[in-house]
């Protein structure tokens, strides 16, 4: 698959990109090199290849999963600059 320069342009736009005729002929080539990278990608076989979660085999261990509060309000609200009523107060900036 090949991308002309109106495809870039158009990829650009959708992206909001602004991008100068410069641009377009620097980035063409690229995207190209890219979708050329891929369709190899496409070549490869598979088949027999389990999925992964990750490269390597390592174990993770993981803790006890144990919901709580916290109970850190005080703690958190000590930093504050302002605070009242147990939050934060913060200046409005919707009028």
């Amino acid at each position: 698959m090949s991308i002309d320069s109106n495809t870039v342009r158009k990829i650009a736009r959708l992206a909001r990109l602004k991008v100068t005729d410069e641009d377009v002929a620097y980035y063409g080539p690229q995207i190209n090199g890219i979708l050329k990278w891929v369709e190899q990608l496409q070549d490869v076989n598979t088949d027999n290849v389990e999925p992964l979660a990750s490269v390597s085999q390592i174990d993770l261990h993981l803790r006890t999963d144990i919901v709580n509060d916290g109970n850190k309000a005080d703690d958190v609200l000590r930093n504050a600059p302002e605070k009242m009523e147990g939050f934060f107060v913060v200046p409005k900036i919707v009028e």
